[in-house]
């Protein structure tokens, strides 16, 4: 799932960046609201981290803006304004979520978690396909039992498969929502990846789940 986060503390957003990265989140970062306007409405964030307190266009104001768009992307507001004037205010503005600031890093991924789940359509916190079975509390993968070890951007390429289970993804969409622009894209990654996953998911089980849809993308489902 692709995360921005728009802070502008060098240390707090160069922590975040990390932190979040090594969770198998794809992330994008920036320092001012300008920069973080034109990030939020060139790419299908899943969730955006948002400062208030910014150079620039400030929070609410970057998040006036991309709703007007009828944006619908998940939006945590994150920030050291902690009167309940300021939450009612996020809140009424189109934030989803507000944490202040000092936070517990695992508190700002549970958040994150619950977020991702209450924008799609399966809000339980495990993903299921057949007897394939992704825990994204625990953060574990499962097949008929077994546990499968993935790495962080296998796991986040599964997560991305799971939750839009039986739809044909193009390379584009996977791209945009695994990846970030960081990212030194090579033009077949998204197939390397998903060699990788499915030598994983798919190579001891009759039943293959993973497939790929000539001249489209792929999909995950079980064999028809």
């Amino acid at each position: 799932m692709r995360l921005l986060v728009v802070e502008d503390d060098d240390a707090l957003r160069t922590i975040l960046l990390k932190r979040l990265s090594t969770e198998g989140y794809a992330v994008d970062a920036c320092a001012n609201g300008t920069d973080g306007l034109d990030f939020a409405l060139a790419a299908p964030y899943d969730c955006i981290i948002l400062d208030v307190m910014l150079p620039g266009l400030n929070g609410l104001e970057i998040l006036s803006r991309i709703r007007a768009t009828h944006c619908e992307c998940a939006v945590l507001i994150l920030t050291a304004r902690d009167s309940v004037a300021d939450r009612v205010q996020g809140l009424d503005a189109g934030a989803d979520d507000y944490l202040v600031k000092p936070f517990a890093f695992d508190e700002l991924l549970a958040r994150i978690r619950a977020l991702l789940r209450k924008h799609t359509a399966d809000r339980s916190p495990i993903l299921l396909v057949e007897d394939l079975r992704m825990d994204i509390a625990a953060r574990t993968v499962t097949r008929a039992g077994h546990v499968i070890s993935l790495t962080a951007k296998e796991y986040a390429l599964l997560e991305y498969f799971m939750r839009n289970a039986g739809q044909v993804l193009t390379r584009d969409q996977i791209t945009d929502h695994v990846w970030n622009y960081e990212c030194s894209f090579e033009t077949n990654l998204v197939d390397v990846y998903v060699r990788y996953l499915r030598g994983k998911i798919d190579n001891d089980d009759s039943v293959k789940l993973l497939h790929t849809v000539r001249g489209m993308g792929y999909v995950l489902r079980a064999e028809e």
